[in-house]
Parts: C-alpha cells; structure tokens; sequence
C-alpha cells in the first residue's frame, strides 16, 4: 500500500541571498493554493466602476488628449514612483495600433522625464495587469549609488524606506510634469510653495544667531590691563566711570536663544 505524501514547499529559492534581498532571517516557502476554475474579475473591468476612467484630470500630474501620468497619494521611499494611463479604458493587448505605437514613445518620454532628476540613477518599468483592468504601467526610479536597490525587489524597498520630503517630492513632481510638456500636454503638478519669510523675521533670526555666537565666544574671557593710576591725572585725560571700555563680556544671560 502506498500512502499520500503532501507536498512539502522546497528550500527557500536563492535570490533570498542576494544582497538586493531586502529581508533576512529565517523563511520558508507558503503553501501553494489549487487553482481556480474560474479567476475572479479585476477591478474595473466595466469603464462605469473603474477608478482611472472617472477619476478627474486634476488628479494627474500631467495630461494629454490620449494619455496621463499619476502619482502616489503620498510620499514614497524612492525617488520617484509614476503610473502611465491611457485615457481610454483599455488593456494593454486591446490597443490599436496608433496607442501602441504611442506608448512606445511615451514609456521613453516618461523614463527619461524621470531620469533627468537629481540623485535618480535608473528608472524600472513595470506591467502587472492583475489588479486594475485600465492599462497602467509603472515607473519607479532607484536613488544613484543604492547598489542594494538594483533588480527585482526595487518595488519591495519602496515599502520599506523611509519617504522622501514631501517639499523634495512635489518638486519632482513639477519637473516631470515641466517635462512632458515639453512635448505637448498639460502639466497639472505645481512646485512646493516657497516659505517666504517677512523682513523682521528674517531680522530676528539674524540677531539671534549672532547672540548665539556672541554667547559661544564669552566662554574664554579676555583680560584687559588698567591703566596707570598717574594716566588719570595728566593734562586733559577724560574722566572715566571705572569701567573699561573694551574687553566687557556680553550679558551673561544674552538675548533670545533658538
């Protein structure tokens, strides 16, 4: 008689070794799921219930007559991460031929639009498909010299970084969007705000950092000599209060501090 043995998931793969890896430790491998008769539908698959189809052009970075660029709702831990759209509910299989040809160029545009930022070294395109049933395609861009980044994981590490600055952020924004309308389209994505500061502010602050300073250097103390008793008495020396008039230490307890 022969008994049923399960099966056992295998060793965990290698690339869990590879130093792009971005987790370690122990692993083991899921169990895999049977598969299903039938796949349920993606979101969207009707234009009525699907996101980008109804989503307004305000929520793009930029947008033309056939095509849009969106962003994350937030700040990320890479550089840059975009979605290419297609304004028209389709798939990628169903484009016709003048939308084919013309994500050619845009998935260059965009790529090179991204890469033309500081500190961006490379720019990953992705297609997934199995969330959304609109068209989307992803770029994300991977800091210069994070060699740990490079390869399969770039959308792993993503998740796992700290975010960038939301200023840095909607900055990069503004330039891509700069960008492809060079080109033609619409840019919908505005720089950050500049902190203006009044001038009595920038006054204040001034005053203060160099109180600080003053404050820094009345920790060595600079010893003046009196002068002679006779100075006092000769022919025309102004009377003085006692008190030098050079070498006096700022006041001890300053002014404001920050």
């Amino acid at each position: 008689m022969v008994s049923v043995v399960p099966h056992t998931p295998s060793a965990v793969p290698d690339f869990t070794k590879w130093p792009s890896f971005p987790l370690e430790g122990s692993f083991r491998v899921k169990q895999l799921d049977e598969p299903v008769a039938v796949e349920p539908p993606r979101k969207g698959e009707g234009s009525a219930e699907c996101v980008s189809c109804n989503a307004p052009d305000d929520a793009y970075i930029w947008v033309s007559e056939r095509w849009r660029v969106r962003a994350m709702d937030r700040p990320t831990g890479l550089p840059m991460v975009l979605i290419l759209e297609s304004r028209s509910h389709l798939d990628l299989g169903d484009l016709p031929n003048l939308l084919a040809a013309e994500l050619g160029v845009m998935t260059v545009r965009l790529e090179r639009a991204i890469r033309s930022l500081d500190g961006v070294a490379r720019v990953h395109v992705n297609r997934w498909g199995d969330g959304s049933a609109h068209l989307h395609m992803w770029f994300l861009a991977r800091p210069y010299g994070r060699l740990q980044l490079r390869g399969t994981f770039l959308s792993l590490w993503d998740d796992i970084l700290p975010p960038i600055s939301e200023s840095q952020w909607r900055e990069n924004l503004a330039l891509v969007a700069a960008w492809l309308a060079e080109f033609g389209g619409r840019p919908l994505a505005e720089p950050p705000r500049i902190q203006w500061q009044a001038p009595s502010n920038l006054i204040q602050q001034a005053a203060s950092e160099r109180s600080a300073a003053e404050l820094a250097d009345g920790n060595s103390v600079t010893l003046v000599e009196a002068p002679p008793a006779d100075a006092e008495e000769e022919e025309g020396a102004p009377e003085t209060s006692g008190q030098p008039a050079a070498g006096r230490e700022p006041d001890p307890d300053g002014t404001a501090r920050t």
